[in-house]
């Protein structure tokens, strides 16, 4: 005879119904498929998109960033101000002691070196003789960058002219590579000349100069060269010319002159040996191989 087993019944748990605040609560803690679709979205689109560029720190020079402040006089106002703190120091002890004269002797001597290590800087580097002279009236700033340059290669002219022009002791700079020119500062182009036929002259100049198969740095701290004056405006003084050569062939270890960089300043001995290497080094970012 069949067993009837009679299963257990089958117990519901039922819940009363949320309340008003808890309905809320949960709609506020509950995640939307909205926002986890558009991080989605933003996470695939910043895996499809191209790498960032790495930023090349190797040709800054970092300065205070006060406008009208010369960093290279800062050694100057601080030893002055420290110097004034020692003999105000002195000036209120009432009486200082053999020990304390002789610290307050020690902290002016290290005030005046302070004070006079611009001045001894420039004179190791040769430029005690520097002079400036204001530019004449006839010259005009000018900023042109060929139209059919990518953006890329814009950004870089424009960059690498304005560090130049900031952070050495410049008011011209132009840049030379094959067919392209980048020409910024002061200049005294011909008048009344558009800006395609700015940059067709530029480069008749320069081929005149012998300056686009260069291959080693020029530098006239006291400039006087007639030739080269066409191209540079009035009251220069200084000028430097830095090749941009490629990097030597594996096969035969040559390298070819590829471009130029031109700086000229209105100061006498504008350009220190270690302005030439930073310059060289901004220069070589325009190698082409």
């Amino acid at each position: 005879m069949a067993l009837l087993v009679r299963a257990p019944p089958l117990l519901l748990h039922l819940q009363p119904p949320p309340t008003t605040a808890q309905a809320l609560f949960v709609r506020q803690i509950a995640p939307t498929p909205r926002r986890r679709s558009l991080s989605a979205r933003v996470r695939v689109r910043a895996s499809n998109s191209d790498p960032p560029q790495q930023v090349n720190l190797s040709v800054l020079r970092f300065t205070l960033g006060i406008p009208g402040l010369d960093e290279s006089y800062l050694p100057r106002w601080i030893g002055l101000g420290f110097g004034a703190l020692v003999l105000l120091n002195h000036l209120l002890s009432p009486s200082p002691t053999p020990a304390q004269l002789r610290s307050e002797a020690l902290g002016l001597c290290l005030a005046a070196f302070s004070a006079a290590l611009p001045y001894l800087g420039r004179f190791l580097e040769g430029a005690g003789a520097s002079s400036r002279v204001p530019l004449p009236e006839g010259s005009r700033q000018v900023f042109v960058i060929p139209d059919d340059l990518s953006t890329a290669q814009k950004e870089d002219m424009a960059w690498a002219t304005y560090v130049l022009l900031q952070n050495t002791n410049t008011t011209s700079v132009l840049i030379a590579i094959g067919d392209v020119l980048c020409i910024r500062g002061y200049w005294d182009p011909p008048a009344d000349i558009s800006k395609y036929a700015m940059i067709d002259w530029f480069k008749s100049q320069v081929e005149q100069a012998g300056l686009d198969n260069l291959s080693s740095v020029l530098y006239f701290p006291n400039f006087s060269d007639t030739q080269l004056g066409n191209i540079l405006p009035q009251g220069i003084l200084s000028v430097l010319a830095q090749p941009i050569v490629s990097n030597p062939d594996p096969a035969n270890g040559e390298s070819k002159a590829e471009g130029v960089v031109v700086l000229a300043s209105n100061a006498n001995y504008a350009y220190s040996e270690k302005d030439m290497v930073w310059i060289r080094t901004v220069a070589n970012k325009f190698r082409l191989a």
